[in-house]
């Protein structure tokens, strides 16, 4: 049976023009002026956008952490991402044995089974050996073309520069892109101990600890690295204005190197880590400085970033007290965990299901940015880098029926009531939003309409990505 849509606006990062489209089968079919087809379903978007669904690029889902997990599973955390209107996300396989396939495969059988929306994977690389850099290019047959390493956690997940550089060397051959988390441990351990030592444990010093310099010249570092081996480089979670001009440098020169930022990195400063709640706002890399945030702004503006995610890691601010959840009540350990010792607070933000929401209102409501520009970073930038394109992140014929209807004039005082991330708390509680998902398609079925739930667990299917093929 077909559906058309019929009446909206659609949206593409090139233009918005008034068009029907037609949905057969999971795929967009057509797309034109006055479509009909007998006995379709008509879905009237009269007054509304028509948009490619988000893609998330940077999530953790029921990711272990400081003696607890986050708080969203595949399940939930994918739910929560459709009631914001992201229908594609990106999830992490952490490296726990040199068998990366093995790995894969472990993580593919827990997310089929819970996957609400549609979603793949990159693998972590944080420690490598040559049994690992023969196990690299077996990924790409399993639809996964990305790898992320680490500067930071040192004796944990960072590899040295020469391991990273092998690394680059070995995805760049076999069509991967590395993805890099730029902090500098060596610095970070330092300031910790002596934070540690002077009895420096509230939250304020979480970012205190993690200074922006070290990021910066990781950035710098990484695309040294980039520029060595000659392969593309994604920096993923930028935060601080340094990054940005490091960035900005070193695509000038001609280095493969894009950037992503994320959502809280605009919106709040180091400074909400000394409200009584501060915990809430603990997250690595930190939040920096309103003159940070508006780098980062002009940044998206200018094309030096191509993209924001989310790094959604949500922990309970108070684990030790129930919420209800599907008419269930849950209560996993938390933030609560580090309480006196900001050491031990497990790192991570809910944001999956604001990404959109909280986005629109700033960029397209505002008038800051065009919508065209908001579809760009949000959906169809991430596909390509990360070689989901066409098949997500765009509206053509051929292309999945991920679609999001937009109204651009619903007003909703926005908070845990809407985002439906399974935690104790929304960043963005009490925030009047202007512009708000109605209608949430996942290759052509209705997953979410006008706040009520129609999808399931295990209704999202594994998306193979391509190799990498550009720049952007």
């Amino acid at each position: 049976m077909s559906t058309l849509i019929k009446n909206g606006s659609i949206v593409t990062p090139a233009e918005t023009y008034q068009a029907d489209l037609r949905i057969e089968n999971e795929k967009i079919v057509e797309i034109g002026n006055e479509l009909s087809v007998p006995e379709a379903e008509i879905i009237d978007a009269a007054g509304l956008f028509v948009l490619p669904g988000g893609v998330d690029a940077h999530v953790h889902l029921d990711l272990p952490m400081a003696g607890t997990v986050s708080s969203d599973d595949h399940y939930t955390g994918t739910k929560a991402a459709a009631f914001g209107g992201t229908t594609t996300v990106i999830d992490f396989i952490s490296q726990d044995s040199d068998d990366l396939l093995a790995l894969a495969a472990e993580m593919r059988k827990k997310a089929d089974a819970k996957a609400a929306v549609d979603f793949s994977f990159h693998m972590n690389i944080t420690h490598y050996n040559e049994a690992v850099d023969r196990a690299i290019p077996e990924l790409v047959k399993e639809g996964i073309t990305s790898l992320k390493v680490f500067t930071a956690y040192n004796n944990r997940l960072r590899l040295q520069d020469g391991e990273i550089l092998q690394v680059l060397r070995t995805a760049k051959k076999h069509g991967l892109l590395t993805m890099m988390h730029a902090e500098n441990g060596d610095v970070i351990d330092l300031l910790i101990k002596e934070a540690v030592e002077a009895k420096h444990l509230s939250p304020i010093w979480h970012a205190r600890t993690r200074p922006a310099w070290g990021a910066e010249e990781c950035v710098a570092r990484g695309a040294a690295l980039a520029a060595t081996a000659e392969a593309p480089l994604y920096i993923v979670h930028m935060n601080s204005a340094g990054e940005v001009d490091q960035l900005e440098y070193a695509r000038s020169l001609g280095i493969p190197v894009m950037g992503e930022t994320c959502p809280q990195y605009l919106f709040f400063t180091e400074e909400e880590l000394k409200r009584p709640d501060g915990s809430k706002w603990i997250c690595s890399p930190p939040m920096r400085t309103e003159q940070d945030q508006a780098r980062l702004w002009e940044g998206l503006h200018d094309g030096v970033i191509q993209t924001i995610a989310t790094d959604h890691c949500p922990f309970f601010y108070d684990g030790t007290t129930e919420i209800e959840y599907e008419g269930k009540k849950v209560a996993i350990p938390g933030k609560e965990l580090g309480k006196g010792d900001f050491t031990r607070v497990p790192n991570g933000l809910p944001g999956v299901g604001d990404r959109l929401p909280v986005l629109w209102t700033e960029m397209v409501t505002s008038g800051r940015f065009s919508v065209n520009r908001f579809v760009e970073l949000n959906c169809a930038n991430p596909a390509r880098m990360f070689g989901l394109y066409p098949k997500k992140g765009c509206l053509i014929p051929g292309s999945d029926a991920d679609i999001v209807l937009w109204d651009p004039k619903k007003e909703v005082t926005y908070g845990i009531a809407y985002s439906q991330q399974r935690t104790d708390y929304n960043l963005y509680e009490g925030w009047n939003l202007t512009g708000f998902p109605v209608r949430v398609i996942l290759r052509g079925k209705t997953i979410v309409n006008q706040g009520k739930w129609l999808g399931q667990a295990g209704g999202g299917k594994f998306v193979s990505c391509q190799p990498f093929e550009h720049i952007l």
